[in-house]
């Protein structure tokens, strides 16, 4: 007696979908991706919006405010006219320019540099995870989190010539005081102290944050071989910490080019302009003056955005190399 097997019939049993009670997508593929387009967009919008209210818009107004001649009754009516590069002219004119340019270099070289180097030395200090490790980095925050009117006005008073910490401390060995604060041969150096002391504990964070994603077992057969200290550190720190070490420059540059609350509390750019940089002069064009100069003050603004996204595509540049070879 034969038996005959009977196959289930694939027709008779109900799509998925069918029998859960949904409806069978019938979308067309361009339908969903102009769905998906428009979904992308609204998740893109708040940040967009973003941008252009406080980036776009404000480097917009700054460009006019240089290509104009404004002043305060034209600024209220908006009718200046226009004068193109009049104001960069003012401004590369100007004798303040000079002086204001060398100490704009001055300020963010010797404070990247000392920021960096010493922020680079407690990192390494600090990742030999020892006792009481993470309470001290914790202190070394301090000056990152104070509010920079509070930070300046402290060295103010440290630094002041009568009564302050600092030449009290130099009178106590026998040097004698200096006019920190009041002296055109101190002040920019001042202002340069105030700034390395503000900026270091950032750079600790980010090289200390480094230093963590370096394989310990790196070092650890460095050591087989015999290296010291001192060549395992520059064979196998620095080059890994390339990377990071070029982001933390890039953003302390940027940061470093725009202060301003530092230098006006403890100095105002004085005396006699010593400590002077674009972001004061600019401020002090602007808004410093009972006649203010907004076309200038704006111009020299410029120049600092146009030196932060030089450096900024700079370091793209080098970036794009690296990744490249």
């Amino acid at each position: 007696m034969s038996h005959t097997t009977h196959l289930p019939d694939r027709r008779a049993v109900p799509d998925r979908d069918e029998a859960a009670g949904a409806a069978p997508d019938r979308t067309t593929p361009r339908r969903r991706a102009h769905s998906r387009h428009w979904t992308a967009w609204a998740f893109l919008a708040p940040a967009a919006l973003y941008l252009l209210l406080f980036y776009a818009y404000p480097l917009y107004r700054n460009l006019d405010l240089s290509l104009r001649d404004y002043t305060v009754r034209s600024f209220v009516r908006g009718d200046a006219p226009f004068t193109g590069l009049a104001n960069y002219q003012t401004v590369f004119d100007d004798p303040t320019f000079a002086p204001a340019l060398a100490h704009t270099t001055a300020f963010a070289a010797v404070s990247l540099l000392f920021q960096y180097a010493i922020g680079l030395a407690l990192a390494v200090f600090f990742n030999e995870h020892f006792r009481l490790s993470a309470t001290l980095r914790a202190l070394f925050l301090v000056p990152w989190l104070l509010p920079l009117i509070v930070s300046a006005s402290t060295w103010s008073w440290m630094l002041n010539s009568d009564s302050g910490i600092v030449n009290a401390a130099l009178n106590a060995v026998g040097i004698d005081s200096v006019n920190w604060l009041t002296s055109p041969s101190w002040s920019l150096t001042s202002v340069i102290i105030a700034n390395i002391w503000i900026g270091v504990p950032f750079n600790l964070v980010v090289l200390y944050s480094g230093l963590q994603s370096i394989p310990s077992s790196l070092y650890e057969a460095a050591a087989l071989d015999g290296a010291g200290a001192w060549r395992r550190f520059r064979s196998i720190t620095l080059p890994l910490l390339r990377p990071v070490s070029a982001i933390t420059l890039l953003l302390g540059l940027i940061y470093t080019l725009k202060v301003f609350d530092i230098i006006w509390i403890m100095t105002k750019g004085g005396p006699a302009d010593s400590s002077t940089t674009f972001a004061t002069w600019s401020y002090r064009l602007g808004f410093g003056n009972l006649l203010p100069a907004f076309g200038p003050g704006a111009a020299v603004g410029n120049l600092l955005i146009v030196a932060a996204l030089g450096f900024g595509l700079m370091h793209l540049r080098v970036q794009r190399k690296q990744y490249a070879s």
